[in-house]
């Protein structure tokens, strides 16, 4: 186990290997700051399916509401990176996701990041309560009531 998957195994419930991609960096030769979004994004999906075996995004009943990252230390190419993601939250409506981006072999943390996702009904366009199943879902993956 490389030291970054330890570090996130201690408060993380899904870790998520990214390969940095070539078309990944910016000019200055890191990762642009609009790359990491998309690599939360790997790691809400993975999630997703390690709660609900579904792959689909036509079985996602969320949508993305609000994002925020802290960037920490840049990545290169060839760096091999892990996301840590689990939910940290459970409200009426939406719940929270928290995540840490490390480097795996030394266990650089690159980012801290949070998202808010809302239950959403999309034949009505419109947002809707958590059903209780899927905060039971939660709360048994999680390990802790919500």
């Amino acid at each position: 186990m490389s030291k970054g998957e330890a570090l996130l195994k201690e408060r993380f419930r899904v870790i998520v290997p990214i390969q940095v991609r070539f078309r990944d960096l910016d000019a200055m030769g890191h990762v642009n700051n609009a790359v990491y979004l998309s690599y939360l994004e790997m790691g809400r999906v993975a999630y997703y399916k390690a709660l609900t075996g579904a792959a689909d995004p036509q079985n996602f009943n969320f949508i993305l509401a609000h994002a925020e990252i802290d960037f920490r230390s840049p990545i290169h190419l060839n760096e091999e990176i892990l996301v840590g993601v689990s939910i940290v939250h459970v409200g009426h409506k939406s719940f929270h996701f928290a995540y840490e981006i490390r480097e795996a072999h030394t266990g650089r943390l690159v980012a801290e990041a949070r998202s808010v996702q809302a239950m959403y009904d999309y034949e009505r366009n419109t947002t809707i309560p958590i059903p209780d199943e899927f905060r039971r879902l939660i709360a048994e993956f999680e390990g802790k009531a919500f």
